[in-house]
């Protein structure tokens, strides 16, 4: 484990995710319940054969009591045994279906991409991790004890049809009868549960907004009203954590009375039959040992209620992730080898990306800069060509492999800084110090003790904005893209970096395709050709000085109104 191929689940509803699962490992399954059916009979014919014994005690017929002894010998050495294989299978149901849950939800997040933010907040996918494969799991491993706990009732139920048929009716009416009752408790139990997870998923997104805008909020003075508002949302699930927990200590009060109170009818109706001759003392003692035998599984048939009830809230949750399509779909066409080379339009915009030139893009408002490099990269819809290629017509991958936006959303992962620089294992040593040479990110691996060696903590928090963002755009420079989409990659440096990268950025991308989206002078003066790009269409192209000179609208924006 995990499986190489987890396979592809049935999302159509929680009960068919459930069963995908079950069969996905069934013979491990199938095992378990052997297992368990066996380790619940050995214990089940424990009284039986015990009453045996204790009747050849009292009749002085030691031949057979020695018989019936070493069957309860043999009865404890086979429930030792398949108690054992029982709990192993058990576990590895358990971790089967939860790791194939993990497997599925993760490549559906890595399919969905950019989507899945928008369709699903930070708290339902975390849930996911944090409860929801537990609670999948335990709905496989109760299945192995709950299947043996049947037939362990079934068992002890014939037996006691056998030796008196009012004591065996009791058992055979009683159980269903408490099944039953119990039944009226999972409805709200559900329901409530379903609520919880709702609300700890929302309270998991207030906390993951207030962590990542804690500086924002402490500078604008906001953190104690979003603080009073975390307060608020976690008291409303401790409440709805309460509410779930009052019919939950209601089921398993049920646990214990239901089972009890049959047991007591067994137990009472048992005595009077052995004082009036109609049970042997062996058969009496039987009784009084079944009574306390039954309370093991008729519990655990109550606990499989609430485990299957968990499970199938749960399974609901990753069906909501697993059933979402992204919102950009690829095509079968294929790239011809030379398209790399031709010129990447957006037919909306009128921009155009020739082939192995740094083009730069300004914008009157920042807004259409990143739509418009969401449109190349194939992120939103959009009529994109790769020379006369759709990117519409091409599969998604495809598209990812010629094509890279990176922008300033873009993180960092934890890991060597190494790894996270050459996320396709394919630069060079070399490469990778070119790459950190263009975006002036050399000084910041000098700093650090290990160099490249050296561990980023999670969304490189150790680094600055502006660190992060020359990071950010040495790892897109190590990718060596056919073509490079850049949003405002200087953004956060001050000005004599942002003028190093410019010098850098051109030589280190020279023959290959690049834009740049950026309004910083020192970046445009440098740039083979400006495109400008006003009401979301282009209005003039030419470099720097010509357009400062020709167009007014772009004088404005790029010197930002000053003369």
């Amino acid at each position: 484990m995990p499986a190489a191929d987890p396979g592809t689940p049935d999302t159509r509803s929680p009960f068919r995710y459930l069963w995908w699962v079950a069969l996905a490992q069934k013979w491990p399954l199938a095992i378990g319940i052997g297992m368990a059916i066996l380790w619940w009979l050995a214990q089940a014919l424990v009284p039986a054969a015990l009453g045996r014994a204790i009747d050849a005690l009292a009749g002085n017929r030691m031949a057979e009591l020695v018989q019936w002894s070493a069957v309860i010998l043999g009865l404890g050495v086979i429930q030792a045994v398949t108690g054992v294989l029982r709990h192993r299978f058990a576990v590895l149901t358990w971790l089967g279906a939860a790791y194939r849950t993990v497997q599925v939800t993760a490549r559906q997040a890595t399919r969905l991409g950019a989507t899945l933010p928008k369709r699903l907040s930070t708290g339902e996918v975390v849930s996911v991790g944090n409860s929801d494969i537990a609670h999948i799991g335990n709905a496989m491993d109760v299945l192995l004890r709950g299947t043996g706990a049947l037939v362990a009732i079934g068992t002890v139920t014939v037996i006691l049809l056998a030796t008196s048929p009012p004591l065996g009716l009791i058992v055979l009416v009683g159980v269903p009868l408490m099944a039953a009752a119990v039944g009226p408790l999972l409805r709200p139990l559900h329901r409530r549960q379903h609520a919880q997870r709702d609300l700890q998923g929302n309270l998991a997104t207030r906390a993951s907004d207030i962590v990542g805008g804690l500086r924002v909020l402490r500078g604008i003075g906001g953190e104690e009203l979003f603080s009073s508002r975390y307060r608020g949302e976690s008291q409303e699930v401790r409440r709805a954590g309460v509410r779930v927990a009052s019919v939950e200590s209601a089921l398993e009060g049920a646990q214990i009375l239901l089972p009890g109170v049959l047991i007591a009818a067994v137990t009472w109706l048992g005595a009077h039959f052995a004082l009036d001759g109609r049970i042997s003392p062996g058969q009496l003692v039987s009784f009084y040992a079944y009574a306390a035998f039954l309370i093991a599984p008729l519990r655990t048939i109550t606990e499989a209620a609430d485990k299957l009830t968990k499970g199938h809230v749960a399974a609901r949750r990753v069906c909501r992730i697993l059933s979402l399509d992204p919102e950009i779909g690829g095509g079968t066409g294929t790239l011809p080898a030379e398209a790399a080379s031709d010129v990447l339009l957006d037919a909306e915009s009128g921009v155009a990306v020739r082939p192995g030139r740094l083009t730069a893009l300004v914008t009157a408002v920042p807004e259409e800069a990143a739509a418009i490099a969401d449109r190349l990269g194939r992120y939103t819809p959009g009529e994109v060509t790769l020379g006369v290629v759709s990117l519409a017509e091409l599969p998604i991958n495809e598209v990812r492999r010629h094509i890279l936006v990176a922008d300033n959303a873009a993180r960092l992962f934890t890991g060597r800084l190494r790894d996270e620089l050459d996320v396709r294992g394919a630069a060079t040593d070399d490469d990778v110090r070119l790459a950190l040479h263009a975006a002036c990110a050399d000084d910041i691996v000098e700093a650090l003790p290990d160099g490249l060696d050296a561990r980023v903590a999670e969304a490189g928090r150790e680094f600055s904005g502006g660190q992060q963002q020359r990071l950010r755009l040495a790892r897109a420079l190590t990718a060596d893209p056919e073509v490079l989409v850049l949003v405002e990659p200087t953004s956060a440096v001050d000005a004599h970096t942002e003028a190093r990268i410019a010098d850098r950025l051109g030589k280190a991308r020279a023959g290959r395709t690049t834009l740049v989206c950026t309004t910083s002078p020192l970046v445009l003066d440098r740039a083979d050709l400006v495109v400008f790009v006003e009401d979301g269409k282009v209005r003039a192209e030419g470099s720097h000085r010509e357009l400062l000179d020709a167009e007014p609208g772009y004088s404005a924006v790029v010197t930002r109104g000053e003369g």
